[in-house]
């Protein structure tokens, strides 16, 4: 990795004040053997003399000496312009046959030897690379075509895109933490559905998001995410099939697939977080910034629509299809596992033990429950929902039910649990 990105070189700098040593050298020697990783998950490890410049550097010049500085000229030659080599091709190839074959290594001898480029000037491996990456010889047909094409839906809910954003430093008790802005913009109407900051970008903070999102605006035909680990979890994975949404993400370290909540991004952090914001608590930042994106944002005429969002969003509310709020479509959200019901008919789950709603002893069923709270446990059996377990209760089982006789055998699942 030649360039880690600032957000790796902090972590890596912070976990210096913790790491054991009685000097700074053997607290980053200590950190050397430590294992980070960077905002798409992967592991990385530095030596301590990377670790050691780092530091300086940061103590020297501040935050912004850490970010990577890359070359005025990348990707554009430096001693010859692509218009140049575009000139020089133009005024060779009337010299070839009309339609025959022709490789790039003719067209740059030709140039060569008529004096329309110079070898000190360019070499044959540049020649190449700066003909194909654009496009001198393709057909007129395919140059006039972009690399990536602007687009938009035609309909709303059509398709959200989802991204996360590093957002202020808020109080969490004694010290400020980072936070980090979930949020879902409609592709066709810039309408946002739903943003909210959280302490932590994890996949209980994407649900919590996604469900207020879905209450809100109603079900997407696509949501269009990248490939951070929140984004390609099993428990989101499985939310959007609930639904009947597809999850689609976008190619790898391509940020400007998802261009229209990337230009969302940067206006929040132009038009709102520029502003003298309370940031006392996580609750405060949330109103603040619910204000500012139902009031002024989406109440605003968008310059690329010509139209506030909300109002273009409500042209196609019939299409809609909306959530109803109650306990079965909480369902949908609950996070599931597999359990083995045991042969009493309990099964275990967060160190508690529940009956099952139906008699499936020795067999694997799966678990619905809200991780948060695990107030509601639903059990479902190859597909088909059984109901909701109970906790166990040892002593009620214990008493025979009033309406069996004394010489009935005990219910399933009452009795001998231990």
């Amino acid at each position: 990795m030649k360039n880690p990105s600032p957000y790796l070189k902090m972590q890596v700098l912070g976990a210096i004040e913790f790491a054991e040593g009685r000097s700074i050298r053997e607290r980053i020697k200590q950190v050397s053997q430590t294992t980070f990783h960077d905002e798409e998950d992967r592991p990385y490890r530095f030596t301590w003399r990377t670790i050691e410049t780092w530091l300086y550097r940061y103590k020297l010049h501040g935050v912004t000496a850490l970010e990577a500085k890359g070359r005025s000229d990348r990707g554009k030659p430096r001693k010859v312009s692509p218009e140049q080599v575009q000139e020089a091709i133009n005024q060779v190839l009337p010299i070839f046959r009309a339609g025959g074959a022709t490789t790039k290594a003719e067209i740059y001898r030709a140039c060569i030897e008529r004096g329309l480029l110079r070898q000190e000037q360019i070499a044959p491996n540049t020649f190449r690379r700066i003909v194909h990456e654009f496009g001198m010889l393709d057909p007129i047909a395919e140059t006039t075509n972009k690399k990536r094409l602007a687009f938009s839906k035609l309909y709303a809910n059509q398709m959200w895109q989802a991204d996360t954003m590093f957002g202020p430093f808020v109080t969490n008790g004694r010290r400020p933490v980072q936070t980090k802005l979930i949020c879902f913009l409609d592709d066709a109407s810039r309408v946002v559905c739903h943003g909210e900051f959280f302490f932590n970008e994890n996949v209980d903070s994407l649900t919590r998001a996604l469900r207020s999102a879905l209450y809100k605006r109603g079900v997407p035909e696509v949501i269009y995410v990248d490939n951070g680990s929140i984004y390609t979890s099993k428990e989101i994975t499985l939310i959007c099939s609930r639904m009947g949404c597809v999850l689609a993400h976008a190619p790898v370290r391509d940020g400007a697939a998802k261009g229209k909540i990337e230009r969302f991004f940067r206006n929040v952090r132009g038009a709102f977080l520029c502003r003298d914001l309370d940031l006392s608590s996580l609750a405060v930042l949330n109103r603040q910034f619910i204000g500012w994106v139902e009031d002024e944002y989406n109440n605003k005429t968008h310059s690329a629509i010509g139209m506030k969002p909300v109002d273009r969003f409500g042209l196609n509310l019939d299409r809609v299809r909306f959530l109803p709020p109650n306990e079965i479509t909480d369902e949908l959200f609950f996070f599931e596992e597999d359990r083995h019901v045991k042969k009493d008919n309990t099964l275990s789950l967060k160190s508690r033990r529940y009956e099952a709603p139906r008699d499936v002893r020795g067999k694997t069923v799966q678990v619905r429950f809200d991780r948060q709270r695990c107030d509601r446990v639903i059990v479902y059996h190859k597909g088909e929902r059984l109901g909701e377990a109970k906790l166990l209760d040892r002593v009620a089982n214990d008493r025979a039910p009033k309406a069996a006789k004394s010489g009935d055998p005990s219910p399933v699942g009452t009795g001998g649990a231990s």
